[in-house]
C-alpha cells in the first residue's frame, strides 16, 4: 500500500496494482501453508488502521473477533481440511452485517470478517454516500467526492486495498454505482437468487472485488447449487455478442462518461471478449414510476410500463448475449449531494426487470474519477458476466492531477 495521504481534490489512497490483495492469491497461500490466516488478517487490520481514519469506510472494526476466526481457519489448515477461501479478509455491509446469506456462506468458506462498512444515513434523501460517527465516507480517488451507495464503505474499502472482498446489496444500483465510482468490480445477481429481507422484489445481494476473476471464485461460493459454473465459464471464455447503449433511450448521460465507457466496450471487443454488434439501441421507458410503484404497492400503469420494458429487453437478449452501458451517467458528485441528477438512471431498470448486471472499471473522467462499464445479461444468465468482464484489460492509472 502506498502511504500517500488522502487529499481533497486529488487522488486519494486507492491501492495501486501491486498493492491490491487478491482473493485467489490469499486463499492459495493460506491453504498451502505459505502464510497463515492470522498473519493475513493482522496485515489487513494494520492497513485499515492506517487508512480508514481518512477514508471512513468502516463503521466498526472487529480485531478480537477476526483474530479468533482466523485461528479457527489456521486450525482447519493444519488438520488438512483447508476451506476454499481460507483467510480472506471480508468487509460486510452494515445493513445485514454477518447475518446476511452472502456473509454466512463466505465465512463458512473460510473468509474472516474484519468489520462492517458504511451505508447512507436513512434521513438523507440521496443514497450515494456512506455515514459513520466520524463523518462521511470519502471516495478513495478524490476525497471531495462521494463513493456511491448504498454499499459505500464496501466499495471504498476494496478500492483502498484494505480488504479484497466485501458484501453489498443492490435495489436500484446500490452495489454497481459504488463499484463504478470507486473503480472496482461489483455485480448484482438475478433478483431473488439470494434471499433478502426485502418484500418488493427489487433487491439483490452480491459482492465487490478488485477483479472479475476473484468475483467468479466468490460467486461459486455464494451459489453452491451452480456447481462451479462461474469459474468454469471463466476458463472457457467463449465469445459473446453484445449491443451498446449510452442512454437506454431516456437517460441524460454525460458525453465524457459515455465516451470512456464506450472505449472500454471497444477494447473488450478488440481482445475478443465480445462481438460488438450494430443495431438499434433499446429504447426503454424511464423505469422510475415502476420502481417506486413496486416499493409502494400495486399500480396498473406502472405494471404496464414494467411489462413494456421487459418485452423490449427480452427482444434485445434474443439478438445478443449482453447489453453494455455506462454504469452511472455521471461522475461522482460532491458530498453536498447530486442535485437533480439521477445517478440510478442506467441501473434501476435491471432491478425492476430482475436482470443480472456487473460493473467493471472502464477508465477515467476528465476530473480524475473512475468510470464504470455495465454488462447486463438475461435473467439467470449470471455466469456469463464475470467471464466477459474478465476479458477487459484494466484501464491505465489516472493521469496525475495538479
Amino acid at each position: 500500500m502506498t502511504d500517500a495521504p488522502l487529499r481533497s481534490g486529488g487522488p486519494g489512497p486507492a491501492a495501486g496494482p501491486d498493492d491490491r490483495p487478491s482473493v485467489r492469491g490469499i486463499a492459495r497461500r493460506v491453504r498451502s501453508g505459505t502464510t497463515t490466516a492470522a498473519a493475513v488478517v493482522a496485515d489487513a487490520l494494520a492497513v485499515i488502521g492506517a487508512r480508514d481514519p481518512a477514508l471512513r469506510a468502516f463503521r466498526e472494526v472487529w480485531p478480537e473477533r477476526a483474530a479468533r476466526l482466523a485461528a479457527r481457519v489456521d486450525d482447519a489448515v493444519r488438520r488438512g481440511d483447508p476451506p476454499r477461501l481460507a483467510g480472506v479478509p471480508l468487509a460486510v455491509k452494515a445493513w445485514g452485517s454477518t447475518g446476511s446469506v452472502p456473509a454466512r456462506r463466505l465465512v463458512a468458506a473460510g473468509c474472516v470478517p474484519v468489520g462492517s462498512t458504511s451505508v447512507p444515513d436513512p434521513a438523507t434523501p440521496w443514497q450515494t454516500w456512506g455515514s459513520t460517527d466520524r463523518g462521511p465516507t470519502a471516495n478513495p480517488w478524490r476525497a471531495d467526492r462521494v463513493p456511491g451507495g448504498s454499499s459505500a464503505g464496501s466499495a471504498a474499502a476494496v478500492a483502498a486495498g484494505m480488504v479484497p472482498l466485501a458484501t453489498g446489496g443492490d435495489s436500484a444500483g446500490s452495489l454497481r454505482i459504488p463499484a463504478a465510482w470507486c473503480g472496482v468490480v461489483g455485480m448484482k445477481p438475478t433478483n431473488a437468487l439470494l434471499p433478502t429481507a426485502r418484500g418488493d422484489g427489487l433487491g439483490a445481494l452480491g459482492a465487490l472485488t478488485w477483479d472479475a476473476e476473484d468475483l467468479a471464485v466468490v460467486l461459486d461460493v455464494l451459489f453452491p447449487a451452480a456447481a462451479g459454473r462461474f469459474t468454469r465459464t471463466l476458463r472457457e471464455r467463449s465469445r459473446l455478442t453484445a449491443l451498446w447503449s449510452a442512454t437506454l433511450g431516456f437517460a441524460d448521460t454525460d458525453p465524457e462518461v459515455a465516451r470512456t465507457a464506450y472505449g472500454a466496450a471497444c477494447r473488450l471487443a478488440a481482445v475478443g471478449g465480445i462481438e460488438l454488434r450494430d443495431g438499434p439501441e433499446p429504447r426503454l421507458a424511464d423505469p422510475s414510476a415502476a420502481w417506486h410503484a413496486l416499493r409502494a404497492g400495486p399500480d396498473p400503469a406502472a405494471a404496464a410500463l414494467r411489462a413494456a420494458n421487459d418485452q423490449r429487453l427480452a427482444r434485445v437478449f434474443e439478438r445478443v448475449d449482453l447489453l453494455l452501458t455506462p454504469t452511472v451517467p455521471y461522475p461522482p458528485h460532491a458530498h453536498e449531494g447530486p442535485g437533480e441528477r439521477m445517478n440510478v438512471a442506467l441501473t434501476w431498470a435491471f432491478n425492476v426487470g430482475g436482470h443480472p448486471a456487473i460493473s467493471v472499471p472502464a477508465g477515467w473522467s476528465p476530473d480524475g474519477c473512475p468510470v464504470g462499464l455495465q454488462l447486463v445479461a438475461a435473467p439467470y444468465r449470471d455466469h456469463v458476466l464475470p467471464a466477459a468482464a474478465a476479458a477487459l484489460p484494466p484501464p491505465p492509472p489516472p493521469p496525475p492531477r495538479a
